[in-house]
C-alpha cells in the first residue's frame, strides 16, 4: 500500500527538550566502536577547542527521528517492514555535553521504487534558545509485501 502523499511537507511540532549528557555520548561512542577521547574526555575535547566532550557526527539520530510523526495511522506507514536507507547530517557546529536540544522534523519526500516507498525525513535540530545546530536527513525505505 502507497504511503499517504498529503504528508509530503508536513511539519509536526518540536519535540521535548532533550539534553545532551556526557554519558549518553559516551554511551553512544561505545555502541559505535568509537574511542575518540574528545567523545570521552573533556580535557581532550576542550584541547581540541570544544566547550565540554563533543557528540560523534551520527549522533543526532538519537534525537531526530523521535516525534517525527510517523507513527499517525494516516501516513501508513508499516513500521514492521521498515528498513534504513540512508541519513547524512548538515552541522552548523557540533552537539556537545551541555545543549538541551528540541528537534522539528517534516516530511521532504514520499516516492515508490518498484513495490518499496522511500520516505524522506529532514529534522532541524536545534537548542532550547533557537540555536540552529545541525539539520537531519534521514530516509527509511518501507519494503513492498
Amino acid at each position: 500500500m502507497a504511503l499517504n502523499r498529503d504528508f509530503i511537507g508536513r511539519a509536526f511540532p518540536p519535540s521535548e527538550p532533550y539534553e545532551v549528557t556526557r554519558l549518553k555520548i559516551r554511551e553512544f561512542a561505545d555502541a559505535i566502536g568509537d574511542l575518540n577521547p574528545i567523545y570521552r574526555d573533556a580535557e581532550a575535547a576542550k584541547s581540541a577547542g570544544h566547550p565540554d566532550v563533543i557528540a560523534p557526527p551520527t549522533f543526532p539520530i538519537v534525537i531526530s527521528i523521535t516525534g517525527a510523526g510517523l507513527t499517525d495511522p494516516e501516513l501508513g506507514l508499516n513500521y514492521s517492514m521498515v528498513v534504513h536507507g540512508e541519513q547524512r547530517f548538515e552541522y552548523v557546529r557540533p552537539l556537545h555535553a551541555g545543549d538541551v536540544v528540541t528537534a522539528e522534523s517534516k516530511i521532504a519526500g514520499i516516492r515508490s521504487i518498484g513495490r518499496n516507498e522511500r520516505l524522506e525525513l529532514q529534522t532541524v535540530i536545534k537548542t532550547v534558545d533557537g540555536e540552529h545546530v545541525c539539520t537531519a536527513h534521514n530516509v527509511i525505505i518501507e519494503r513492498g509485501a
